[in-house]
């Protein structure tokens, strides 16, 4: 192999790199690092950078298996991360999702997942579909979910992700909460969607979910934007509820979100 990549262009180099990406970074540094040419060098030192990028970031995810692997240890083989969004907004359901992963599949990404673009969070979901022996989605609707009862929203919306599930679970790595009414044993990890690989790949998968809800949400009530602020109280959204009044996916009013019934108010294309 090393023969043939010498007898490559640099062109066709940098287009082998994109295709096979880090498996074929070790082989390229090794055929040119004798090489004089400064394209040879720099995508030696491309290949160099993106392997270590590569590595730490393969290092991170085994370390977000730790819990995983511990309740895996106690004989529990359809370990299920759950975790939610959407318990902050104004408008819009709570979304929770779980996810059985086959084992310590490496999904790049997930380490790093608050931060992707819309793009790329829409990619690693798409992966983990692919790649998950099941995926479960459970929704709490916006109707009658205000401050006070924002947590029983997330029960609810969990309990249904469960549910979803086309295998049954025999065991739980639940985001910060403990589940009550189900019969699984479980493990409320804080911070999980951080630490563990199962949780994190649930919280990709309710955030693309409630995110494409609201953009849908967004073509019947355009006036209130929300396919850029997905429900949450920004200044845009707070203008139009100001403007407009509220629409039948905005919560109850709560004691910090001002005063007054919410009154629905029909779709834009049906006034």
């Amino acid at each position: 192999m090393r023969l043939s990549l010498k007898r490559m262009s640099l062109k066709q180099l940098q287009q082998l790199i994109q295709e096979r990406g880090p498996e074929i970074y070790p082989e390229v540094i090794a055929a040119l690092s004798g090489d004089p040419r400064g394209g040879a060098q720099r995508l030696v030192r491309y290949c160099q950078a993106r392997l270590e990028e590569w590595q730490r970031t393969r290092e991170r995810l085994e370390r977000m298996y730790s819990y995983e692997r511990q309740v895996w240890a106690m004989g529990y083989r359809l370990v299920a991360g759950l975790d939610e969004v959407g318990r902050g907004p104004l408008a819009g359901p709570v979304v929770a999702a779980a996810v059985i992963l086959p084992g310590e599949v490496y999904l790049p990404g997930l380490e790093d997942h608050r931060r992707l673009s819309e793009r790329k969070r829409l990619e690693l979901y798409q992966r983990i579909q692919e790649t998950a022996v099941a995926v479960g989605v459970g929704m709490a609707d916006p109707e009658g979910i205000d401050e006070s009862s924002v947590l029983m929203a997330t029960y609810k919306a969990m309990a249904k992700a469960v549910e979803a599930l086309p295998v049954t679970p025999d065991y739980l790595l639940v985001d910060s909460l403990h589940l009550p009414g189900v019969r699984q044993p479980q493990s409320p990890v804080a911070g999980g969607d951080a630490i563990s690989c199962s949780i994190a790949a649930a919280a990709v998968v309710a955030r693309v979910t409630r995110d494409q809800y609201m953009i849908e949400m967004d073509r019947l009530y355009p006036q209130y934007g929300f396919a850029n602020h997905k429900g949450y109280g920004t200044p845009e959204h707070r203008a139009a509820l100001e403007k407009y009044g509220p629409c039948p996916i905005h919560r109850p009013v709560g004691p910090n979100r001002g005063a007054g019934p919410l009154l629905p108010v029909r779709p834009a294309g049906d006034r």
